[in-house]
């Protein structure tokens, strides 16, 4: 698996991950059983990159996230996110361990702001952050969600810390990243983590051209990871529970496309 430097931190995480959204939604044991397997699949394939978030399935999430990881910890990298409801400094610390309850952990690999919150100020929210980095509770402080401005904010108000992330929405037809929070993080050094990046399913196979996924014997889905990642500063955390799709995403970056084919992806 291709790995990508996070941030400035001298890490090196997957170019392509493991998101959990709706994960923990199960109806029942089986479904439960299956998402496991499939998450314990992409960690063999090398996508140790697993996003979760306190929210998504009402904390179900991070519990199936901890029974894939179970006897693995060490090899993977564990990124969740606080919601922006509990953004008050004890509130953030106060969320963090209940995270590690239900994750089965020590500490958290990165942990994120899920939404920003303006009735509550970044330096609060922050100076719970950092006291969770103080404390060995998480190893480096992202964003989700985050404009350039919200960004440069929550960067000022760390004092000790460095922020290494912002994680967004962006695919081949959701495109606003680029006009200003993909380059300032490239100018900054800041990791893009890129969530729904095959548009929750709806891969545009009419923006994909045929002889591209010919030519490199790529699946139309696959050309839509790859092209989302084709920047250094871009990591990518598509979401499956289905084995032969989460097979299917691990290797879309086995290969890498010319500057033209990337180009002419998504003009038509």
């Amino acid at each position: 698996m291709e790995t990508r430097e996070l941030g400035r931190t001298g890490e090196q995480v997957p170019t392509i991950g493991l998101g959990t959204w709706e994960i923990g939604a199960y109806a029942n044991e089986s479904e439960r059983v299956a998402q496991v397997r499939a998450l314990r699949r992409g960690i063999e394939l090398g996508c140790s990159l697993i996003d979760t978030a306190e929210v998504y399935a009402n904390g179900r999430s991070e519990e199936v996230v901890a029974e894939a990881i179970s006897g693995q910890r060490e090899h993977v990298f564990i990124a969740s996110k606080v919601s922006q409801r509990h953004l008050q400094r004890d509130e953030v610390i106060e969320a963090c361990a209940r995270s590690l309850r239900r994750l089965g952990t020590t500490y958290i690999d990165l942990y994120q702001v899920h939404w920003p919150n303006p009735g509550v100020p970044i330096r609060e929210t922050m100076a719970g952050m950092e006291e969770l980095v103080r404390t060995g509770k998480i190893r480096y402080v992202g964003v989700s969600n985050f404009s350039v401005e919200q960004t440069a904010d929550a960067r000022s108000a760390l004092a000790k810390s460095e922020l290494v992330s912002n994680q967004v929405e962006y695919s081949l037809v959701s495109r606003s990243a680029e006009a200003a929070v993909i380059p300032y993080c490239e100018r900054e050094r800041l990791s893009v983590i890129a969530y729904s990046p095959l548009a929750r399913g709806r891969v545009p196979v009419g923006l994909i051209p045929s002889e591209v996924c010919d030519r490199h014997r790529l699946t139309p889905a696959q050309v839509m990871l790859n092209w989302a990642t084709r920047k250094e500063s871009v990591v990518a955390i598509p979401k499956s529970a289905d084995m032969r799709h989460i097979e299917e995403n691990a290797s879309a970056v086995s290969v890498r496309l010319s500057k033209e084919e990337y180009d002419a992806i998504g003009t038509r």
